[in-house]
């Protein structure tokens, strides 16, 4: 049976006639699950080819899953799915609405024959190197979400470097990435100045900043507002057991913490908008209605996958700041 064929003087590259020929070979059922592809050194002699020019057909199969290696043994075929062009390994924080308006936008983006795995390292370093280590050479792309986990830098750069993408968080270890990202120093800063009339009339802003899955940015970018415009300002871990006082506005990037206040204000028989101001980080739908609105702090989410897969799929190596906006509603 003859599963590689090489044509000379035929103008496509020699490493992609062998690939063609495998997934021939594969799609007329000549080549089952589990068989054994000839060796790299067989090939390289039958046809007078180098091993490095042999090696990157095999790599490129591997990364789409079509093969897969076992070492000192050889090739064998995993899938006989030849038809999926794209392995993409898409590493999240956490699965939250946001992410999956993000996760939603790009697999509608990334168009067909590809196959989208999406995993979450909830914030653990260790489980971020586990997934990546574990991924490493098994796909054609890599999509990852950071966050601000120390070390990660790292890691990622054992990654084969001209297939990572950075998304929603980068810093300056990762420039030589593409990256789609938030800026959040800017962005809070430029939302509360587009605020700032509203926040006239209020006495104290408040960030409710636990540090631990907060982009450090978002605080910078508070401080640096109400410094250069001389707002009395707090900083917050927890809002727990506290009494919000006349006046008071609260920046709020975690939803647990939006519930809290508003039924903690409940219960001291205030109101939203007048009393006291809310600004949340994050659209979603429900905060249009909630309270009669909540104003919001928000990139766009679903941009953020659309853009990330059109530089996918067209090669563009680009770092893109994502857009954010504040959307004023009653709470403020």
């Amino acid at each position: 049976m003859k599963i590689i064929s090489i044509q000379n003087n035929f103008g496509i590259p020699k490493y992609k006639q062998i690939i063609s020929s495998i997934e021939k070979t594969i799609e007329e059922g000549l080549l089952k699950k589990d068989e054994k592809l000839p060796s790299i050194n067989k090939v390289c002699l039958e046809f007078s080819l180098s091993r490095d020019t042999v090696l990157q057909a095999y790599e490129e199969l591997k990364k789409r899953g079509i093969i897969y290696a076992i070492l000192g043994k050889g090739y064998y075929v995993k899938s006989t799915e030849v038809k999926i062009k794209q392995r993409i390994f898409l590493l999240f924080d956490e699965l939250n609405i946001f992410k999956e308006d993000l996760y939603n936008s790009f697999l509608e983006h990334i168009g067909k024959d590809v196959q989208v795995d999406i995993f979450f390292h909830h914030f653990n370093l260790q489980v971020f190197q586990k997934l990546i280590n574990d991924s490493n050479g098994n796909y054609t792309k890599y999509v990852i979400m950071p966050t601000n986990l120390v070390g990660a830098c790292a890691i990622i750069k054992t990654l084969p470097v001209n297939d990572v993408y950075i998304v929603d968080q980068t810093n300056p270890e990762l420039k030589s990435f593409p990256a789609v990202y938030q800026n959040f120093v800017k962005d809070i800063y430029d939302a509360l100045l587009k605020g700032k009339t509203r926040l006239n009339k209020y006495e104290k802003l408040i960030l409710i900043f636990p540090g631990f899955r907060e982009p450090l940015g978002m605080k910078e970018g508070f401080e640096k507002f109400c410094g250069e415009f001389s707002f009395q300002q707090e900083t917050i871990t927890e809002f727990k057991d506290r009494k919000i006082g006349i006046g008071e506005v609260y920046i709020i990037p975690n939803d647990r913490d939006l519930v809290s206040v508003i039924e903690k204000s409940k219960n001291q028989n205030l109101k939203l908008g007048r009393d006291f101001g809310i600004i949340s980080y994050n659209e979603t739908p429900l905060k249009k209605v909630v309270e009669n609105g909540i104003t919001t702090i928000s990139t766009n989410f679903e941009a953020m996958g659309r853009i990330v897969a059109e530089m996918i799929l067209k090669g563009k190596k680009e770092q893109i700041e994502n857009k954010c906006a504040l959307i004023i509603r009653n709470s403020l």
